[in-house]
Order: structure tokens, then C-alpha cells, then sequence
């Protein structure tokens, strides 16, 4: 049997036998507490006890299927990496957050047959979503970087699916997380001897378009060039159109821990929009007038700051693109023909 199809079959017996133990621990657990209110309250723990562990059942399906899409062209690893200290992190043994670094995992994919006794160009790619991972759906991203020969990191940063309640807590949006991004810059860089450290680049969607942002703001020294694709750039304006739900993932009480209005300041911070003056590499934007996730006016705003600001950048704006938020991360043309623009731009200033 080949071997995803044994890990599939392993996943799936894992997660019948954790449901079945959740249920025998719901009945017992339901006879031993009295009190509804008592009952209730440890069944929605065990319910987020089970929820974590499907995710992390979840990711280990998905690490499968990246080695089934993507072998035949990368050779993949995933490495487990110190980082920056967890801030909010329950001190133990009289160890003090800021002595233990966080810990997080990310995917090394390298194209197949690279000549490793020279050096290559690098990139960075942070996942989207507030809370997501880094899944198959990048496969035919992944594939296209690995033809443009291209070394790439991809993050799980803090807050990520996938890695347990503690991992996910760690949450730290336009924060921590930048950090982390760029921890992965440096392993790879201080670890892979045909990486090139000067040609150094970012990309990424969404959230992780804000990420690429921040990171290329604060550490041009570190990145050559940055991709932005539809970027949430700016979250005091998020907050006024998001829903409650969204809103209330960032004033949870191990994230920011408060609403933008209790403390605009902090909002702002985390924002690429109030930071364009820090710009000093070469950036590509991206966004569509009909993104449903990432509102066009956000980087409406992005834009008009950098020029603002008088800094040299290209951007684009498609009309109504198909797929919307999603449009250039696609199989349509339109999106293949997008991502050469994109991979087109890199080139420029990470092969010469």
C-alpha cells in the first residue's frame, strides 16, 4: 500500500478511536457531576479538547498530501524552530517567558535537482487566515516557486491550526508573528549553505500579505523584495466593517485583549498602513474591487499612504477579478497570468 494511503488509514483510526474514548469520558464524566451547570461546563472542555485534537489529525493528514503533490518536484522537510518568547507563556520551574523561546514548526520545500554548491534565492511565505495553517491549498503556488528555482520557507507561526491549544493561544496578529516570519528567513539563511542571504524576498496573501508588509518594513536589511496579495493593511478600518465574530478573535483574552476603540493605538501598530514610511525595498500590491474578505478600500488606503509618502512601488488593482479575494491564488488564466506578473517582479531583484 502506498504510503499515503497507510497514513490515511492510521489518521482515520486515530480519529475513531478519539471519538470513541471523548464519548466514554462524556458518559462517565456526566454521571459524576451533578449540577447541570457543572455538566455542561466540562463537556464544552471536552468538546475543545476534541476539536484541537482533530485539527492537529487534520495537519497530519495535510503534511501527507504535501509530500503526494509536491515531492515529485521539492524535496520537503519540516523543522521545528526557536523563535522569539511567548509573552503571555505561564512561566515554569521558576523559568521566565522571556529565557524560553517559542517554538514553531515550518515546511522547507527545495526544488529537486538544485545545485547546492551554489547559491540560491530565498523566499519567505507565510500562510493566511487569523487562525489557519499552512495547507494544500498553496500545492500549485509551491509548484511554480520550486520551477522558478526558488528556496522556500513557510512558516506556521504562532496561532496556527493544527499544533495544539497552546500553539493556537500564542496568537499574536501583526505582532509576534512578523517575528516569526523572519526567523524562518534566518534558520534558513544560518542552515541551508545554498541559500543566498542577500537574495532574500517575501510573498504573501491576506493576512500573510500584512505579514510580508511588516516584515519587509522592519527589516529591509533582511529582504530584497516583497509581494503583497490582497493584504489586510489596515485593522482600525477592519474593525468598523468586520462582523462581531472577527472582532471578537483579536479582543479575546490571549490575543490583543481589548476592542480597537479601548485602544486604537495598539490597532494601529499592527497595521501596514500607519507604517509606509518605513518602506525600502522593492514591493508589489495586489487586490481586487470585489474582495468580499480583505475590502478594496483598505488597500485603497495602503496605496494612497506610500504615495503619500513619496515611495516607489508597483501596484495593481483588478476590476471585479473572478474569485475575489482568491483571485490570483486561482487555476483560472487570469491568476496564472497574476502570479507571472508576481514571479515576474521577484526575478527582477531576487535573480539578478
Amino acid at each position: 500500500m502506498p504510503r499515503a494511503s497507510l497514513g490515511r488509514v492510521f489518521v482515520l483510526s486515530a480519529v475513531l478511536a478519539a471519538l470513541v474514548a471523548g464519548a466514554a469520558l462524556s458518559r462517565q464524566e456526566a454521571k459524576d457531576a451533578d449540577p447541570l451547570g457543572e455538566r455542561l461546563a466540562r463537556l464544552e472542555k471536552l468538546a475543545e479538547r476534541q476539536e484541537f485534537a482533530l485539527e492537529q489529525v487534520a495537519k497530519k493528514v495535510d503534511d501527507l498530501l504535501w509530500f503526494e503533490r509536491v515531492g515529485d518536484v521539492a524535496a520537503i522537510d519540516k523543522v521545528f524552530i526557536p523563535t522569539v518568547p511567548n509573552p503571555h507563556e505561564t512561566p515554569e520551574y521558576g523559568i521566565a517567558s522571556e529565557r524560553h523561546p517559542f517554538k514553531m514548526w515550518a515546511y522547507l520545500f527545495v526544488p529537486r535537482g538544485l545545485d547546492t554548491a551554489r547559491k540560491h534565492p530565498l523566499l519567505v511565505l507565510p500562510h493566511g487566515g487569523v487562525h489557519a495553517d499552512f495547507d494544500t491549498y498553496y500545492t500549485h503556488v509551491v509548484r511554480e516557486l520550486m520551477a522558478e528555482g526558488y528556496v522556500v520557507i513557510a512558516p506556521e507561526y504562532r496561532g496556527s491550526n493544527g499544533y495544539g491549544k497552546d500553539y493556537y493561544q500564542a496568537i499574536d496578529y501583526g505582532g509576534l508573528e512578523v517575528a516569526d516570519a523572519v526567523s524562518a528567513r534566518d534558520w534558513a539563511v544560518e542552515t541551508c549553505a545554498f541559500v543566498d542571504a542577500e537574495r532574500a524576498g517575501i510573498l504573501g496573501w491576506s493576512h500573510g500579505g500584512l505579514i510580508a508588509l511588516l516584515a519587509a518594513f522592519d527589516h529591509p536589511d533582511k529582504f530584497r523584495a516583497a509581494y503583497a496579495g490582497v493584504p489586510v493593511s489596515d485593522l482600525v478600518a477592519r474593525m468598523g466593517y468586520q462582523t462581531d465574530e472577527y472582532r471578537d478573535q483579536f479582543s479575546a483574552e490571549h490575543h490583543i485583549g481589548k476592542i480597537a476603540n479601548e485602544d486604537v493605538e495598539e490597532y494601529r501598530r499592527r497595521s501596514p498602513v500607519w507604517n509606509v514610511h518605513k518602506l525600502a525595498i522593492p514591493l508589489l500590491i495586489h487586490t481586487s474591487t470585489n474582495d468580499r474578505d480583505v475590502h478594496v478600500l483598505e488597500v485603497e488606503s495602503l496605496i494612497r499612504a506610500l504615495k503619500a509618502e513619496g515611495k516607489e512601488f508597483e501596484h495593481r488593482i483588478y476590476e471585479d477579478a473572478p474569485g475575489g479575494h482568491s483571485f490570483n491564488r486561482m487555476d483560472s488564466t487570469l491568476a496564472r497570468e497574476s502570479r507571472r506578473e508576481v514571479y515576474a517582479f521577484l526575478a527582477r531583484h531576487l535573480k539578478g
